[in-house]
C-alpha cells in the first residue's frame, strides 16, 4: 500500500529544532490518522493487524489501534525479513520514486497509476495472477462465506 500523507498544519512556518517537529511535517499523529482513514472502507478481514518498522512517525499506535481496531506489531531492529513483502514492495516504489524524493512533485493521479501499474503486474506466485487479481479473489471469498445459504 502507498500512503500519501499531506503534510501536518503549521509545517514549515517555525524553524525545525532538535526534537521538534517530524522531519518533513510528518509525523506520528498525522500518520495514524492516514492510516486510519485508509482503513475504512476495506474489508476488516485485510486488517487484522499490521506489523510496522519501529520509526517515531509510527508512535502513535496505541491510539491506532483502539481507535481502528488493528493490531499493531513491530519488527525487531534490523530485521527487514520480518516485513518482506513492505521491503520488496518498496524496491518496485523505488523504480518510480528513488528514495529521498519529495512525492509533493506528483500529482495523486500520477501515484495512483504507480499503484495501478504495480497492482496490475503478473506475480509468479501464485498461478501468475496480478496483486489486484488475488485481492478481488479474496473478497469475494470473505463475502461468499459470510452469507447465510437456505438449503
Amino acid at each position: 500500500m502507498l500512503v500519501h500523507l499531506p503534510r501536518e498544519q503549521g509545517y514549515g512556518l517555525i524553524p525545525r529544532t532538535k526534537n521538534g517537529p517530524a522531519l518533513a511535517g510528518y509525523g506520528a499523529v498525522t500518520m495514524a490518522n492516514a492510516l486510519k482513514k485508509s482503513v475504512i472502507g476495506i474489508p476488516a478481514e485485510l486488517w487484522r493487524s499490521l506489523t510496522w518498522d519501529r520509526g517515531k512517525e509510527f508512535s502513535d499506535h496505541v491510539r491506532f489501534t483502539i481507535e481502528s481496531g488493528v493490531k499493531v506489531f513491530f519488527a525487531d531492529p534490523h530485521s527487514p525479513w520480518q516485513r518482506g513483502t513492505n521491503e520488496n514492495t518498496n524496491g518496485l516504489l523505488r523504480q518510480y520514486f528513488p528514495k529521498g524524493t519529495d512525492l509533493s512533485r506528483w500529482s495523486a493521479q500520477e501515484i495512483q497509476a504507480v499503484a495501478n501499474t504495480l497492482n496490475a503486474r503478473s506475480l509468479k506466485t501464485p498461478s501468475w495472477i496480478t496483486p489486484a487479481e488475488a485481492l478481488n479473489k479474496y473478497i469475494q471469498s470473505v463475502q461468499q462465506s459470510s452469507v447465510a445459504t437456505t438449503g
